[in-house]
């Protein structure tokens, strides 16, 4: 009779706990509304909102490659499987044209869509959720008066249990924290701003900051580095591996331009943030970079810097002030030094400064990581031209060097010019590279 008694109490425990479960995973579905007028919103709101989008880099993600820009259908890969990203244009059939402004609060908030299914965090509703009410209404009206585009998302490639988005509410419980942006009384509004940017809107913490087994950002590490598609996300302020700390001004002109002197190229996913940045407002990207800065500069000590290159008078340009003609190695020198004489120097030992000259390498933060992974890419892929603007190019050497000669070039670049000990996993992170070596559906950062 015990025994029954407990093993009844078993069941109602257990049923008791799966009705609570359920009824904490259940979100239920916001009336549709009629697609508003282009005319009901504000001009100087859409605006407002059109300067958001660019900050929070919402067109890059919800546009696919030659694509109708917010028409969604992007493929995200993840450790999980394949995201897609949605339509969030105005069409009231395959995007979010039938959302009220209600329904898009909760989606950027708490991550549930207006028919009530919770929303993958490759959404980072973890980092919008700090957004406030007026700028969530200026960002929706700014997409609700986009041309509406008809475009159905692939549907997401992911294994079961992941699949099923009940399954999603269990994750929040777990790693889920909405908060309400607090600004600090003691510091000053263009610091508040910056933060509230960067924690928030711009999600900079979602590819610099590392992520558990379950794919939640592990915030007492926050901006420790991470990893894009394939790029290192590298660490930001004290965690920084870069051997000239990054000055308040040195952050504004990369976030803007794309490129710094002393720091390098902006690649990889952080190509496509820099290029929305350059039309956002000044003085909110000036914000974002006061606000990293005061992060803190990193407290590692480097190897002395290699001696400076010399100025070269009387040496012809190869082509046009991008290049100069370098003295070959003699022979008898290493491989990696001569594959650098052959391919590289002629831009990086040219004395030029970015962006007509190349980068130089002995500041190179690719250099200086602990992963050879951002300088494997920009080695195999190089550095692609920009549209219109004085920037830095690179040709790809993926085709151009084997294996070998890809590890001598590197072990020299490593060792030689860093002065770091070389890598020990340079053969595996190669093939990886050379898997990887096509372009990212983001055009991390490689500095």
């Amino acid at each position: 009779m015990l025994l029954k008694r407990v093993f009844l109490s078993g069941i109602i425990l257990v049923a008791a706990g799966g009705a609570a479960a359920l009824a904490y995973a259940w979100r239920g579905a916001l009336p549709p509304i009629a697609p508003p007028a282009v005319t009901s919103f504000q001009p100087d709101e859409v605006r407002r909102g059109a300067d958001l989008a660019l900050i929070g880099d919402c067109r890059t993600c919800h546009t696919t490659a030659g694509g109708r820009t917010f028409a969604g259908g992007l493929a995200m890969p993840t450790p999980f499987g394949t995201i897609y990203s949605t339509n969030i244009t105005p069409d009231p059939e395959t995007g979010i044209g039938r959302w009220s402004l209600v329904a898009f609060t909760r989606a950027m908030r708490e991550g549930v869509d207006r028919e009530g299914r919770h929303l993958y965090p490759a959404f980072p509703y973890d980092h919008f959720s700090l957004t406030t009410d007026a700028d969530l209404k200026a960002l929706y009206a700014f997409l609700m008066t986009r041309d509406p585009v008809v475009a159905e998302a692939p549907a997401n490639d992911l294994p079961f249990p992941i699949n099923i988005r009940l399954v999603l509410a269990g994750w929040k419980l777990l790693f889920f924290r909405p908060e309400t942006y607090v600004p600090d009384p003691s510091r000053d509004a263009p610091w508040n701003r910056g933060r509230y940017l960067v924690e928030g809107l711009a999600h900079c913490g979602a590819c610099h900051t590392p992520r558990n087994l379950m794919g939640a950002e592990v915030r007492s590490r926050a901006f420790a580095g991470g990893e894009a598609e394939g790029w290192a996300a590298f660490p930001l302020g004290p965690h920084s591996p870069s051997r000239i700390p990054w000055a308040e001004a040195a952050l504004g002109d990369y976030l803007r331009q794309g490129w710094q002197a002393d720091h390098g190229v902006a690649l990889g996913p952080m190509r496509p943030v820099v290029e929305n940045l350059a039309e956002a407002p000044a003085e909110d990207v000036a914000a974002m970079a006061r606000y990293l800065a005061s992060l803190g500069a990193p407290a590692a000590t480097f190897p002395p810097l290699p001696a400076a290159a010399p100025d070269m008078p009387g040496v012809p340009p190869q082509s046009a002030g991008w290049q100069a003609a370098i003295a070959a190695p003699g022979t008898g020198q290493p491989e990696g030094l001569r594959l650098f004489a052959a391919a590289c120097a002629s831009c990086h030992e040219a004395g030029r400064p970015l962006p007509l000259g190349g980068t130089d390498l002995a500041l190179s933060t690719s250099l200086s990581a602990d992963t050879p992974q951002n300088l494997l890419n920009v080695v195999l892929q190089g550095v692609p031209a920009s549209d219109g603007q004085a920037a830095p190019i690179m040709p790809g050497f993926g085709s151009a060097m084997n294996d070998a000669a890809l590890t001598a070039l590197v072990a020299y670049l490593r060792q030689t010019v860093a002065g770091k000990p070389g890598w020990s996993d340079l053969p595996a992170a190669i093939t990886a590279a050379r898997d990887a070596a096509i372009p990212s559906p983001h055009a991390g950062a490689a500095r």
